[in-house]
Formats: structure tokens, C-alpha cells, sequence
């Protein structure tokens, strides 16, 4: 099982480790586009192995697509990441002409790879590699939902005075401040729904810094978050290189699904050795359902900027 990580900042590097530490790999290779930066990356990461008790080997390579070759799954996190103020939109400009170089060049060499898109901004992104590579829909996977879920648990927790272990919850939706759907309706602490714990008021509270949370980190951090949407991207590499047939939110390419068309959003999938097995579709309610077109009109927008 060869994991190819283009991008070795912050991002790409926290998924390497994450990867490499559940030792499911053989290889992982992050690749970057400055000279040394991913072969020193990757030295520092190797250097871990005995401490932390892995076998998988990691190597890095500077802009050399040859080294990715036999890729099962790659990952791309390369384009600039956001600062203080930035939507996730506002970075479309740069980051659409990376991931379509990128995408091409990882299909070239692994025709058979299964793409993971967490470049921002993610849902446009991936309908972008879509749209540029041409692969089956099952084969192109944007991260967003996983990580927004994870947030959306460590809130819960945090109102709930809960361990996170008992924490269940979903979000769906675009992977922007305004397109999240958290679905707080749904949400349960060891299968009793949250609202049974909490006043109307205080989830709401839960929703709207679960929305934000990229947009707190990066105005405290001054960038990106790194190890949380690492830790995102190691679980869905896990779960599509051991087959595990486990449910996450991603980004999928719809054709109907939830009454949409023609665009990647954040929906339940089943995720196991052929990528997307399956789309889920829950039932939502009106107030729901109305988040979710909103959801995707503001998505569709983003899309109308690509040059495709």
C-alpha cells in the first residue's frame, strides 16, 4: 500500500505522521514543489519510526511525479493556505491552477490512484480534479466533512462536559464558514440525542462556533490548522487502504443524491478499498433541507470562478 502526500507543509507533514503512525502503509511519499523541503521532511519523520514504533517508510522527492508511481491513494494539500480575514473562496485563484497540475500528474503515473482533495476551497476543488483527470466518481474524495465533524464533536464535548469518546455527530454541507450544515438535530451523547442535554440556545451556540472553527484557528495561529486535518486525512486513508467500509461526510460528486447535481459537497459516504462505496442519504428536515440548497448555490458560485 504506497500513500503519495503532495504538500509538505503543516498539512501534508501531520498527515504523513498520522499515516505512517498507525503503521497500515508501507510507503508514504511527500512530495513538494521546493528544492530539499519534502526529502528533509521526511528524514525528520523517519527519525520517529523507533520512537514511535512504525515500519512504514516515508520519502520525499521534490516535484518528481516518477517517485509517486503504483500510488493506491494520494493526497493533495499543495496551494496556498489561509491567513487572518480569508475565506476559504479567496484562495481559488492560485490553488485551482496547483490542484490541476498536481491531479494530472498523479493520474499520469498511478492511473489507478484515488484521490483526496483537501486544497482549499475543498468542495470546488474537488469538482475540479474531477473535471480535469476525468476519473470514476468513486475515485475522487474531498476531506472537508471529517474534519468539520471532528469540530463539531470537540464542541459538543466542550457544552456537553463529556468525554469525546461519547460524542456522536455530523456535519454536511459545503466546507466554507457559511456552507456547513451541522446537523445539532442528530447529534447524540452515547445515543441520547444532545438536545436532551442542552437548551435550543446553547446548541446553537455549538453550530455557529463549529462553522467558524478554521476561521479561530487561523486568526489565532496566524495560518491553517494542521493537526486536526491531518489527523481528517489519515482517517479516510485508513479506512479506504484496510477496506474498513466506514461511514465519514466528504465531499462527493452528486447526480441526484440529496436533489442535487453536478457538484461536490459534503454528504455521508461509505468508505472502503474502491474509495466511495456507497453515498448515504439521510433524512433531513425542511429547516435542513433548506441549509443544504443554500449550501449548494453558495458551492455552485464558487465553482462558476473555475476556468474548466
Amino acid at each position: 500500500m504506497k500513500v503519495t502526500v503532495v504538500g509538505a507543509g503543516a498539512v501534508g507533514a501531520s498527515c504523513a505522521e498520522y499515516i505512517a503512525i498507525k503503521d497500515f502503509a508501507s510507503e508514504v511519499v511527500l512530495l513538494d514543489i521546493k528544492e530539499g523541503y519534502a526529502e528533509g521532511k521526511a528524514m525528520d519523520l523517519m527519525q520517529t519510526a523507533s520512537l514511535n514504533g512504525f515500519d512504514t517508510k516515508i520519502t520525499g522527492t521534490t516535484n518528481d511525479y516518477l517517485k509517486t508511481a503504483g500510488s493506491h491513494i494520494a493526497v493533495i494539500t499543495s496551494g496556498i493556505p489561509r491567513k487572518p480575514g480569508m475565506t476559504r473562496e479567496e484562495l481559488i485563484g492560485i490553488n485551482a491552477g496547483i490542484v490541476k497540475s498536481v491531479s494530472e500528474n498523479l493520474v499520469k503515473h498511478s492511473p489507478d490512484v484515488i484521490l483526496i482533495v483537501v486544497s482549499n476551497p475543498m468542495d470546488t476543488m474537488t469538482y475540479l480534479a474531477h473535471k480535469v483527470t476525468g476519473l470514476p466518481k468513486n475515485r475522487i474524495i474531498g476531506m472537508g466533512g471529517a474534519l468539520d465533524s471532528a469540530r463539531f464533536k470537540y464542541r459538543l464535548a466542550e457544552a456537553l462536559e463529556a468525554p469525546i469518546s461519547d460524542i456522536d455527530g455530523m456535519v454536511i454541507g459545503g466546507h466554507s464558514d457559511k456552507g456547513m450544515v451541522p446537523l445539532t438535530r442528530l447529534a447524540t451523547r452515547n445515543s441520547v440525542l444532545a438536545s436532551e442535554f442542552l437548551s435550543e440556545e446553547r446548541l446553537n451556540q455549538v453550530l455557529e462556533d463549529t462553522k467558524v472553527g478554521g476561521a479561530t484557528l487561523t486568526k489565532l495561529l496566524g495560518t491553517s490548522a494542521w493537526y486536526a486535518p491531518g489527523a481528517a486525512v489519515s482517517g479516510l486513508v485508513q479506512a479506504i487502504a484496510c477496506d474498513l467500509k466506514k461511514m465519514f461526510p466528504c465531499s462527493a460528486l452528486l447526480a441526484g443524491e440529496y436533489g442535487l447535481n453536478d457538484l461536490c459537497i459534503g454528504v455521508p459516504v461509505i468508505l472502503g478499498k474502491n474509495g466511495i462505496e456507497k453515498i448515504v442519504e439521510i433524512e433531513l428536515s425542511d429547516a435542513e433541507k433548506a441549509k443544504m440548497q443554500e449550501s449548494a448555490e453558495g458551492v455552485k458560485k464558487t465553482n462558476g470562478l473555475l476556468d474548466v
